[in-house]
């Protein structure tokens, strides 16, 4: 799993408040080799350190606090600690939840007696949900479709409510007691199998620990570097489909922990809950070429592709691959 050396310069940083046109030349090339870059003077500075301490306190606690907002088969919101990639195990634990104020708000399990925990978590929301749209504007302008039309006048169109976020806990280990396994699917090679996220984009934050990695085309896997502050992004499988295969779903790992625990909190940014996915007709137009992919729905995508989270049902996910236009 050794991953490029140097790796550092092959995922960009770029200020959001006023990104340069180097900036934003970096990013376009890093977005059609491995879907990742780091955003910078985002103003999130003291809610980001707000979040690490309410999402490791979170995690040490016990079963009094986790039982009872455990996830369920019929509620994918709240605490989880067995969720499978690739139909393998991920050694993590996760807290789920959505828009506290969407139509699936009702779903959130918060523990009782940890107000901070809800009301931070509130306010993470609220803010990383302008910060996605305000990335959109940065994926606009590293393509070169000009500042005409705004990012969404285009089709690039993200939606709160559809949206969600996770806190991770990677521990040094199984995260599941030993007296408790038995009957649960095997525990992977990695802490996180390598996979792509479906919606348009993710911001994420990550500690300074280390073991997240992306596929680059050229350089195979590299480090994601940790940068004090820095917003992760990595590209979705949407933005792929409305990008008509010019920038890359980031395919991502994360490597198991041999020292101490790792912490994450991504933001996944999704389309409208009823969209129809297809290559968007700027870009095709800016490049010259035909669509790439069949129109699909994003409901019925998204079920698919988060249905054998909870469970190993015996086949492999969904992928847009599946909806390519035959030659």
């Amino acid at each position: 799993m050794s991953p490029t050396p140097d790796a550092s310069s092959l995922v960009p940083t770029v200020d959001l408040s006023a990104p340069t046109a180097t900036e934003l030349a970096a990013v376009d090339a890093a977005c059609r080799d491995h879907g990742f870059f780091l955003l910078v003077g985002h103003g999130a500075e003291q809610l980001i350190a707000d979040m690490w301490r309410i999402t490791e306190a979170f995690f040490a606690q016990d079963e009094t606090v986790k039982g009872p907002v455990r996830r369920t088969v019929d509620n994918p919101f709240g605490y989880w600690d067995r969720e499978l990639t690739k139909r393998k195990r991920d050694h993590k634990e996760v807290f789920d939840y959505a828009d506290p104020s969407g139509p699936t708000g009702h779903l959130n399990r918060w523990p009782a007696g940890h107000d901070e925990f809800r009301t931070t978590l509130i306010e993470f929301y609220d803010t990383f949900s302008q910060l996605a749209t305000d990335t959109l504007g940065v994926i606009r302008d590293a393509l070169g479709l000009g500042d005409e039309h705004s990012a969404e006048e285009l089709g690039f169109l993200n939606e709160r409510t559809s949206s969600a976020v996770r806190l991770n806990h990677y521990p040094v280990g199984d995260p599941v007691p030993a007296d408790q396994r038995e009957g649960l699917a095997e525990l992977g090679p990695t802490a996180l199998g390598y996979h792509t996220d479906p919606g348009v984009l993710t911001l994420l934050l990550q500690d300074d620990t280390g073991g997240l990695q992306a596929e680059s085309t050229t350089h195979g896997w590299i480090d994601v570097p940790p940068l004090t502050d820095a917003i992760v992004v990595n590209l979705g499988d949407t933005m792929q489909v409305w990008t008509n295969d010019q920038y890359k779903a980031a395919v991502h790992r994360v490597v198991p922990m041999t020292e101490r625990s790792r912490y994450s909190i991504p933001y996944f940014s999704n389309p409208p809950r009823h969209a129809v996915l297809e290559p968007l007709e700027a870009v095709m137009a800016a490049e010259g070429a035909d669509a790439r992919y069949r129109s699909f729905g994003w409901k019925e995508y998204i079920a698919g592709r988060m249905a054998d989270n909870f469970a190993d049902y015996g086949v492999e996910d969904i992928q847009i691959s599946d909806y390519l236009v035959e030659a």
